[in-house]
């Protein structure tokens, strides 16, 4: 937890391909395109390609961070695993059934199975709603618990997050945005998930609270062995909390990798330009290592480039002189002789990139995030 009470030849793969026994989610060539309209008749001009065959998979109780800049595809991939989306192309399969072919009510017994906590904790709360109402509907709708039953979840619900079970008669309205996303934890929990997307949960909280609601979700984890899929652009909060990082740009994943292997050996050029920026607080640290600032914005997700899709501002390629393979072929996410067997990497020349890369400098463990206390009825 964060502080304490107080304080040979490549080989092809696909992520998605090695499942076994304890692979709880496989996603598996995912595609969620948006259709461009123009015209009177709205006809279709062209297609979003938010994400664009995307493979991963989620073992049971361990956490897999995905990060990347706004745009990336992130929080789509989380609102297609839950099914507020519906995807073009690909595979969901959770606990070995495929989620894309259940319908209607089949569909709705499922969703207890998979739960989401979202960015803002204001806009997904019912504002006509008491926090006891919040909490008992989705009991209601699963038929867990009614009356005298649904009434004492609710209690334990509040008090599993840190928060007074007095509170039930409370609004949205009368608490802070720290304590309303421990409602929508709370409100992800009642129906006993085995996933829960983290949709930047902790994004739109004060820094002082962010701690608190991270050391809040790991104790749930180990108390409850919850599965998640942690969204963010923080990457030291996401090295603190995952047990894997994935690292998406323009709907694709470019690289994956265990935690603690991607930050100290960072293996697609794109990785180790975000990771450049990461603020460090040691001055000596932060001297001495080299920021790669990228040039020109994020390409659209309509028109998205030839080849690899990060060819048109990666820093690497320029230092390569601009081989014409970046913009001709696309790389697949694959491991190589170069990487960690568990380091899938879509890069035509990670070897050239290690003799290349700059000095890399990222936060401890212990710097992550500032220390907070486990729960507080204040946050």
């Amino acid at each position: 937890m964060i502080g304490s009470a107080t304080a040979d030849a490549p080989a092809a793969t696909s992520p998605a391909a090695a499942t076994d026994s304890g692979t709880l989610l496989t996603v598996d060539g995912l595609k969620v395109y948006f259709p461009i309209t123009s015209g009177v008749l709205r006809r279709r001009s062209g297609w979003i390609k938010a994400v664009d065959g995307v493979s991963f998979t989620i073992r049971r109780g361990e956490t897999l961070g995905l990060v990347g800049e706004s745009g990336s595809g992130k929080t789509t991939i989380g609102r297609t695993i839950v099914r507020v989306t519906s995807p073009y192309e690909g595979r969901l399969t959770l606990d070995g059934e495929d989620l894309l072919v259940l319908k209607d009510e089949q569909l709705r017994r499922r969703r207890r199975l998979f739960q989401m906590v979202f960015q803002d904790p204001y806009s997904s709360l019912d504002p006509r709603q008491t926090v006891g109402e919040i909490l008992a509907q989705p009991l209601r709708v699963h038929r867990l618990a009614s009356g005298k039953a649904a009434t004492e979840r609710v209690s334990q619900l509040l008090t599993l997050v840190g928060l007074d079970p007095r509170f039930v008669e409370r609004y949205p309205h009368e608490f802070s945005g720290g304590q309303r996303q421990r409602i929508g934890i709370a409100r992800a929990l009642a129906v006993e998930p085995q996933l829960i997307v983290c949709d930047e949960p902790i994004s739109a909280l004060d820094v002082s609270i962010q701690a608190q609601v991270i050391n809040l979700l790991e104790r749930l984890q180990a108390d409850l062995g919850l599965t998640y899929l942690f969204i963010a652009h923080d990457l030291a909060v996401v090295r603190h909390i995952a047990d894997r990082v994935a690292v998406m740009y323009l709907g694709k994943i470019v690289e994956i990798a265990p935690s603690d292997v991607l930050y100290r050996e960072p293996l697609h050029p794109y990785t180790v330009a975000l990771l450049s920026a990461v603020p460090v607080p040691d001055a000596i640290a932060e001297r001495s290592r080299q920021l790669i600032i990228l040039t020109g914005d994020i390409p659209s997700p309509a028109d998205p480039p030839s080849g690899c899709r990060f060819h048109t501002r990666c820093w690497l390629r320029e230092r390569l002189g601009n081989p014409e393979q970046c913009a001709t072929t696309e790389p697949l996410l694959r491991t190589s002789p170069e990487t960690h067997p568990d380091q899938p990497v879509a890069c035509h020349f990670v070897k050239e990139l290690k003799e290349h890369r700059p000095r890399v400098v990222v936060p401890t463990t212990e710097h992550a995030m500032a220390p907070g206390p486990v729960s507080t009825a204040r946050a």
